[in-house]
C-alpha cells in the first residue's frame, strides 16, 4: 500500500491592526521620508498589511491559525504527533525554546508530540511541508500540523522606505494526515548560501549585547532578479517529478512578495493570471506565513476545491527556494 500525506485542514490569522499605504505614508512623512501609495503599489502591488499588537508574538498568531486548521480537519489538538513551525521571527532569540514547543503548550497538547522549528525565511513553509510529507510517508508520523507565523513588523527599519513598506504580520496553517489517496504529489527544495548577503538580518548576540543590526536588510534588485530566475525552474522540476504538465495546475500560490515576480512566474509557466491566488495587495509580504495564508483564503472562499492541483512555491533569504505540488 502506497502512503501519501494529504491536506485535510487549512487555517489563517491576521492581526487586527490594518495599516494602509496612506497610513504608512503619513507615518514616514513625519520623519521627512517621502513615499506614496502609487510608489508602493507600482513597485510591489501592496496596498495594505497587518501589524501584530505589542503583546502578540509569532506563537499567538500561529495558535489562532492552527485552531482554524484543526477545526476544518475535524481533529482535536491531541491527535497531532508532530508540529513544524516556519518562522524568521520566533518568540525567543535563536528560536530557543522553539516556537513550535510554545505553540504545543498553548494548544493544550499533553501527548508529548514532537515539535520543531524550520528556518528557511520566506521559503520556510514550503520546506516545512516537504519535511512533513517525508515524515508521514516514512510512517514515522500520522497527523502533522505545519504553521508559518511571522511578526516582521518587529524587525523593520522605518527609516528605510525600501523595506518597511513591504512586510506584514500574519500566520497560516495546514493539517497533513497519512492517506492512501494522493495528496502531496511532489516537492523540490534548493539553497545557495553564496547569496546570503542580499536578504538578511545581519545581527548576532555576544556577551548579552547585540552585535550588528537587528533590522532586515535587503538588496531589492538582486532579490528580484534571483527570484524571477529560480521560481519557474523549481516549478518545472516539481511538475517533472510528478509527471504532470503546467496545464494540469488548477491554482498557483506563490510566495506573496511582489506582484511583478508573481506575474512573471505565472507567465513563464504559461498560466493565465486568473489561476494565481493573490493576497499580497492586502497582506504585504508575510514571509513564511504568506503561502498558507493565501491557501486558506482560497479554500474558504471556494476557489480551491477538493481534487484541485495546487502549486505552492517560495523564495527566501539564505538564499532558499522550493516548490510543492499538492492535490487537495
Amino acid at each position: 500500500m502506497t502512503l501519501y500525506s494529504k491536506i485535510i485542514g487549512t487555517g489563517s490569522y491576521l492581526p487586527q491592526r490594518r495599516v494602509t499605504n496612506q497610513d504608512l505614508t503619513e507615518q514616514l512623512a513625519a520623519k521627512g521620508i517621502e513615499t506614496s501609495d502609487e510608489w508602493i503599489v507600482s513597485r510591489s502591488g501592496i496596498r495594505a498589511r497587518h501589524y501584530a499588537a505589542p503583546e502578540q508574538n509569532a506563537s499567538d498568531l500561529g495558535v489562532a491559525a492552527a485552531r482554524n486548521a484543526l477545526q476544518m480537519a475535524g481533529l482535536q489538538a491531541d491527535a497531532l504527533d508532530l508540529i513544524i513551525v516556519a518562522s524568521s521571527t520566533p518568540d525567543f532569540f535563536g528560536s530557543f525554546p522553539s516556537t513550535a514547543c510554545i505553540i504545543q503548550n498553548k494548544l493544550g497538547i499533553t501527548n508529548h508530540c514532537a515539535a520543531v522549528d524550520v528556518q528557511a525565511v520566506c521559503s520556510g513553509f514550503v520546506y516545512a511541508v516537504a519535511a512533513a510529507d517525508s515524515f508521514i510517508k516514512s510512517g514515522m508520523h500520522k497527523n502533522v500540523l505545519v504553521i508559518g507565523a511571522e511578526v516582521f513588523s518587529r524587525i523593520l527599519n522605518f527609516d528605510d522606505r525600501g523595506t518597511c513598506v513591504l512586510f506584514g504580520d500574519g500566520a497560516g496553517a495546514i493539517v497533513l494526515t497519512a492517506s492512501t489517496e494522493p495528496g502531496i504529489l511532489a516537492a523540490k527544495l534548493h539553497a545557495d548560501g553564496s547569496h546570503a548577503n542580499i536578504l538578511s538580518v545581519p545581527g548576532s548576540v555576544a556577551g548579552g549585547a547585540l552585535a550588528g543590526s537587528a533590522f532586515l536588510h535587503m538588496d531589492g534588485p538582486a532579490v528580484f532578479k534571483l527570484a524571477v530566475s529560480v521560481l519557474e525552474k523549481v516549478a518545472v522540476e516539481v511538475l517533472e517529478q510528478a509527471q504532470m504538465s503546467a496545464a494540469q495546475i488548477d491554482w498557483l500560490i506563490p510566495h506573496q512578495a511582489n506582484i511583478r515576480i508573481m506575474n512573471s512566474t505565472a507567465r513563464k509557466l504559461g498560466l493565465p493570471l486568473e489561476k494565481m491566488v493573490v493576497t499580497v495587495d492586502q497582506h504585504g509580504n508575510t514571509s513564511a506565513a504568506s503561502i498558507p495564508l493565501a491557501l486558506d483564503i482560497a479554500v474558504r472562499d471556494g476557489r480551491v476545491k477538493k481534487g484541485d492541483n495546487v502549486m505552492m512555491e517560495g523564495v527566501g533569504g539564505g538564499f532558499t527556494w522550493g516548490a510543492v505540488l499538492a492535490r487537495m
